[in-house]
């Protein structure tokens, strides 16, 4: 038994559950006693943060991440954990890795310590096959889960992301429209975020008639690797591949297309342009310094946790809210 089979028993919305349960003064007594006798015919037990019963909220909050050395991930995780703080809840964060079978054994964890919700940091959770999203459904079924950059049509997940795909496609005809032609797409992941980039990558290239697909260039090493990064980009040049400007998926890709340029004594904006995404703290490490898209992390951040605080307190919230962007225009482009 869980809240979605309550609220379908009952004749009510998922909200409506999440009202009862927190103590809601927006729900009337008749569909309060409703849902209260559908809970007590089939001895459903409430998890931790049914509050407005006389529970014992656990005030934790469940947070998942692939892999909190990466600097994106990373600075969600602070920015996340210090909002919580600021309202009153704990966290327990599992780094899941990129194996699915791992991410569902971390979801299990989570739901084991009867958390109060579940926030997914980073995109690389979301799917294409349905089957390999069910973890999360089911796990929506017991708590709220909150997808920072991802988002999924389902009850109770509530999904706060960049518009990664306008994004880069503005991005992209900017460098068109200075004069860049051949411009490469350079990631290193599969996730949802990373394909609505490339996807805006290549609407903007084939609006101007420019798309090629040898310009979609994936690194398989390490996401700190940087020289491996610089050589994969030498190597491209040396199999034959042109190109004077280069998108990359994330700032640390865009340094070691930086490094690659030093290497091969190319002149940046002049002979080859560059274009991080992040806008993090690597953008000033590097000289010219680095131009990049601000995906505004920290209002991410802050968005997330005031639908969750609002879910938790049984105010209706969108499934999904997305943030427009920022080119942050420095030396690496003209």
């Amino acid at each position: 038994m869980t809240i979605y089979d309550i609220s379908e028993k009952a004749g009510v919305s998922i909200a409506t559950v999440s009202r009862v349960l927190n103590g809601s003064n927006n729900v009337s007594e008749k569909t309060k006693r409703k849902v209260l006798d559908v809970m007590q015919q089939y001895g459903y037990t409430p998890n931790a943060f049914a509050r407005g019963l006389g529970l014992n909220t656990m005030k934790t909050i469940g947070l998942m991440c692939a892999d909190s050395s990466d600097l994106y991930m990373a600075k969600a995780i602070y920015f996340v954990e210090r909002l919580l703080r600021a309202n009153g809840y704990d966290s327990i964060l599992c780094c899941s890795g990129y194996d699915l079978d791992n991410m569902k054994k971390s979801m299990n964890v989570l739901i084991s310590k009867k958390v109060d919700a579940i926030i997914l940091i980073g995109s690389t959770y979301i799917s294409e096959k349905d089957e390999d999203n069910k973890y999360i459904t089911d796990a929506a079924l017991q708590v709220p889960v909150m997808m920072l950059n991802g988002s999924l049509n389902a009850p109770n997940v509530y999904g706060i992301l960049s518009d990664d795909y306008t994004a880069v496609y503005e991005a992209t005809l900017y460098l068109i429209d200075s004069g860049v032609k051949d411009i490469l797409y350079f990631h290193n992941s599969r996730s949802f975020s990373t394909k609505r980039k490339m996807a805006g990558f290549r609407a903007a290239m084939e609006s101007r008639g420019l798309f090629r697909n040898d310009f979609l260039q994936y690194f398989q090493g390490s996401h700190e690797d940087i020289p491996a990064m610089a050589k994969h980009l030498s190597k491209l040049t040396k199999q034959g591949l042109n190109f004077n400007g280069i998108i990359a998926a994330n700032d640390t890709l865009a340094m070691g297309a930086i490094k690659y340029a030093r290497t091969a004594r190319l002149k940046m904006p002049e002979d080859i342009s560059v274009i991080g995404y992040d806008n993090s703290l690597l953008t000033s490490t590097c000289e010219p310094e680095l131009t990049s898209i601000d995906n505004k992390l920290e209002s991410l951040c802050g968005h997330l946790i005031q639908t969750l605080m609002d879910v938790l307190n049984g105010i209706d919230s969108p499934g999904e809210t997305v943030f427009a962007t920022e080119l942050v225009k420095r030396g690496t482009t003209k």
